[in-house]
């Protein structure tokens, strides 16, 4: 409807030139097109302004009334571009080699990535986090203390769930997933089937899992609503392996940090409370959420007033973040860093990168708090500038001060009523 709305616009159309109207609406329409057809943080891809500047070349953004976009907003990032094992990288990996004491070698783990994380963070990406990932998590998965639920039996092979049907918004889901995943060179032809068995092995499994209930709640009936951005981001990350990512899916389901990064993992989980579950309310927002408006009340107050001032929460905004897994938010490296930190170091993790985040855009976000268009900013804008790395002393601190009661709170979803 936009393109044939763009189309209509034309003034002259020939093999080698066409000319627009360039008018409010046609501007805005431009902006939307490109917005929804391209994928990525703030260094991964160029947006059209929304307005038309003064001056007497006013609006110099490529047109268009059909695909493929204008090479003009495709960006030039650097992509895909595997790093050489480093000396650090090599120690961090020797850790999984020292199997003697589980306590100790998984704080030598965590001691290591963090060292990593703040000297050297472009290593922890591609061919090396897929082994970093899939070695410790293995690890963690073997020693009972660090299992948070159950292991469950799944034999399901491709040939059984090949002919289920995934649901429009998944489709949707799967083909911007592997736009996204050619553009950085992740992903290969092809990559769209694999994607949907993954997705497909992922809702029988985790079917297993559900509790059967009746509720006229829509978010209820069925299995999860959304599209499952943490499976597709895990996908990528496995550089299109289906295998390796559902393998790693179903070993990083037993651990509690899974019950917060990947959202869909709890919808109707039976490992929840009764209660719980008949609410529809996922510990997310009774617990993450929670602590997201405590934590930034302490510590970024001005942040805090501002919410308060433009007359919504920004546990709004966190939930929003957390359930696309910062797509078009943060630049794919930056979501690697978040997924890692949170898996190697904790699920409370995702709160501190979140206040992080909210320090980071705190001059950002008076500004619009003044302006009157905070929810729209933040909904809307790409997260610059923001690098996981710049802020890990800084969440160091917060664990330090926060993670007793917070990973207490985390550890009893299975316990608590709403």
């Amino acid at each position: 409807m936009l393109l044939h709305a763009q189309e209509e616009n034309l003034l002259e159309i020939s093999e080698s030139h066409r000319d627009f109207i360039i008018d409010g609406l046609s501007v805005e329409r431009n902006h939307v097109l490109v917005r929804i057809n391209l994928i990525g943080g703030p260094l991964e891809r160029i947006l059209p302004p929304r307005m038309i500047d003064k001056g007497d070349d006013s609006y110099s953004w490529p047109m268009f009334s059909s695909y493929p976009l204008p090479h003009r907003y495709l960006s030039e990032v650097a992509r895909n571009v595997d790093v050489k094992q480093d000396s650090d990288l090599g120690k961090l990996l020797f850790c999984f080699k020292m199997s003697d004491k589980q306590t100790e070698w998984i704080e030598n783990c965590r001691r290591q990535f963090c060292k990593m994380m703040k000297a050297k963070p472009d290593i922890i990406s591609g061919g090396a986090l897929v082994e970093l990932l899939e070695k410790f998590v293995l690890h963690l998965t073997e020693n009972a203390s660090e299992c948070y639920f159950p292991s469950v039996e799944y034999t399901a092979t491709d040939a059984n769930v090949k002919n289920e049907s995934l649901s429009s918004v998944q489709q949707l889901g799967i083909k911007m997933t592997v736009r996204y995943g050619k553009f950085l060179n992740l992903l290969k032809d092809g990559a769209e089937n694999d994607l949907a068995l993954v997705l497909k092995h992922c809702e029988r499994f985790l079917k297993q899992q559900q509790s059967p209930i009746k509720s006229s709640l829509f978010c209820l009936q069925g299995n999860y609503a959304g599209y499952d951005w943490f499976v597709s981001s895990l996908f990528m990350i496995m550089l299109g392996n289906k295998e390796k990512t559902f393998q790693f899916l179903q070993q990083f389901s037993r651990l509690l940090t899974s019950a917060f990064l990947w959202i869909a993992r709890l919808h109707s989980s039976r490992y929840l409370p009764a209660d719980t579950i008949e609410s529809g309310i996922h510990p997310v927002y009774f617990c993450s959420a929670h602590y997201i408006e405590m934590l930034l009340k302490a510590e970024v107050p001005l942040v805090f007033s501002a919410f308060h001032m433009s007359g919504f929460a920004p546990s709004q905004i966190f939930l929003q973040w957390i359930t696309q897994c910062f797509w078009n938010y943060l630049d794919w490296i930056e979501i690697c860093h978040y997924i890692a930190t949170c898996i190697f170091l904790g699920p409370d993790y995702q709160v501190y990168i979140c206040i992080a985040i909210f320090k980071h855009l705190q001059q950002d976000i008076l500004q619009h708090t003044q302006t009157q268009d905070l929810q729209v900013f933040l909904k809307e804008e790409a997260l610059h500038g923001f690098r996981v790395r710049d802020y890990f002393e800084y969440m160091e601190i917060l664990e330090q001060n926060y993670r007793p009661v917070l990973l207490r709170d985390m550890r009893n979803i299975r316990m608590q009523s709403t």
